[in-house]
């Protein structure tokens, strides 16, 4: 077998005959690379069982749309848009009111006052997923009423979060990385790796998703969730990777576990006669579109067609 590294993982190959790992992973490796994702390490690791297979979990965190839908007290401020692309065999989205901002500034689009909306919606990502943000980044966007005047544009209110969370690592020995403005927002939130793992993004910061089939039972996977994070050197956590079988808040917060809720239902509407096929969005899910393009590509079949 064939073995390579990329970002702080192992790949593992068995086919002798496949490009080279970097060939493989392009373009999400450059546009990954400059957030130095082998510099961070696991904060927390988790896996259980789903009632649907590994392409369903997939998509379920593949786009953006299912946002208002799935998880409407995050859409408090902002009706959160994304836009989707395939960008070769791998997909991308992002919020459209990131502007280069952020992820984590994102959910504020739209408050009426930037302090209270960045304070509001990370405090809100650190207890209800316990990832996409920092406890550093919420400790100083818990202090921007304090620091900033009523009347701050968005923007300076944005970056006075990004430059005093920066100082704020740096104090504690955790240094960012230099992301040109543009390649950050270029960048996206999200990146889906074919066939099988999605990696949300973030300077010091990663959420990640890996599904796997469960046996021979194509109706259920194994789906793992876990954090990466920079950490002072020498005060690296080392978890367990823990089997939470239970879809309950005590266990994966609550945007989890309302992601979780639809899987099976999903599942069995794929299987019902009553579905001759699927409508995706043109805008917010192309990456959906492209994973089913690149996967029928490798299997010689079900590639996507037009529904009448």
């Amino acid at each position: 077998m064939r073995v390579d590294t990329w970002g702080g993982w192992v790949f593992v190959c068995m086919d002798p005959d496949a490009p080279p790992l970097r060939d493989y992973l392009e373009p999400a490796a450059s546009m990954l690379d400059p957030f130095e994702l082998e510099q961070m390490r696991y904060r927390w690791r988790q896996w259980l069982h789903f009632p649907c297979n590994w392409k369903v979990a997939i998509e379920a965190f593949n786009e953006g749309y299912h946002v208002a839908g799935t998880h409407p007290q995050l859409t408090r401020y902002s009706p959160k848009p994304t836009w989707s692309d395939g960008r070769g065999i791998h997909g991308v989205f992002g919020s459209q009111a990131r502007e280069g901002t952020g992820g984590a500034t994102a959910g504020a689009a739209g408050a009426a006052d930037m302090r209270q909306g960045l304070a509001d919606s990370l405090n809100q990502l650190w207890e209800e997923v316990n990832g996409t943000t920092t406890e550093t980044m919420v400790r100083v966007a818990n202090l921007l009423v304090e620091e900033l005047p009523e009347g701050t544009p968005p923007a300076e209110v944005q970056m006075h979060l990004m430059r005093r969370t920066v100082e704020e690592d740096a104090r504690r020995g955790v240094n960012w990385p230099r992301i040109d403005p543009a390649h950050f927002a270029a960048a996206g939130n999200v990146w889906h790796i074919f066939p099988n793992t999605v990696i949300i993004h973030g300077p010091t910061f990663a959420l990640c998703y890996r599904a796997r089939p469960d046996g021979h039972d194509p109706n259920r996977c194994i789906f793992e969730v876990y954090t990466l994070e920079r950490f002072p050197e020498g005060t690296e956590p080392r978890p367990a990777n823990l089997h939470r079988p239970d879809m309950d808040e005590a266990s994966w917060r609550k945007v989890l576990c309302q992601d979780f809720s639809n899987m099976g239902a999903v599942q069995r509407g794929l299987r019902s006669r009553g579905c001759d096929g699927l409508r995706p969005s043109p805008i917010e899910e192309r990456a959906i579109i492209n994973f089913h393009r690149v996967l029928a590509d490798y299997l010689g079949t079900g590639a996507p067609q037009p529904i009448e």
